[in-house]
């Protein structure tokens, strides 16, 4: 019953879940926008202007299933309750940036599929499975979409950014909980 307990959410930390879906997701995040950079300057025949793309596309899919999964779970356990120290202003902002992450990382996401799916084919996810698509959805789909899927990365890392400094400054200025908190660490009773 106490791997169950510390898998969930409280009231006062995350749960393990939680935890490892978070940093589990950062990097291949992260990756995959340096990748997508690198992708814009391919031509024809550099050696990978095919495998590159299609580890994006298989990453990006495998990092889609995982946001479903983390906002269910997240949908369905409790919130801890933001240090004491935070005003109420930090709280709301502190909510709206998270739920804007949510939402951005989405919006990549999503376009990236419709770029993929623009010319009739299915993304290819390694050897394990393949995700078939609509037929294109509107004219000029895998332009708009990429166009929506360049700036919503830009607007994610820059957001990225703006969440690791916020959880720097809740860690060494305002000296709270709320960086240990995501680490795994528990809060001295």
């Amino acid at each position: 019953m106490s791997l169950i307990k510390h898998l969930k959410n409280s009231d006062r930390q995350f749960g393990w879940v939680m935890i490892i879906m978070h940093w589990f997701l950062v990097l291949p995040i992260l990756g995959l926008f340096g990748l997508g950079l690198y992708m814009m300057d391919l031509s024809y025949y550099d050696p990978l202007y095919t495998l590159a793309p299609q580890i994006h596309e298989a990453i990006g899919m495998l990092i889609l299933l995982l946001m479903v999964f983390r906002l269910l779970w997240k949908l369905s356990n409790l919130t801890p309750k933001p240090p004491a120290t935070n005003s109420r202003l930090v709280n709301i902002a502190s909510h709206i940036a998270h739920n804007f992450l949510y939402l951005i990382i989405f919006s990549v996401l999503i376009s990236g599929l419709l770029i993929s799916f623009a010319g009739g084919q299915g993304i290819q996810v390694f050897d394990w499975f393949v995700v078939i698509g609509p037929p294109e959805l509107f004219d000029n789909q895998a332009t708009l979409a990429g166009d929506i899927h360049y700036a919503a990365a830009i607007g994610l890392i820059a957001l990225v950014v703006l969440h690791t400094l916020a959880a720097l400054k809740h860690h060494f200025i305002d000296k709270d909980t709320t960086l240990n908190n995501m680490l795994g660490i528990k809060e001295k009773q």
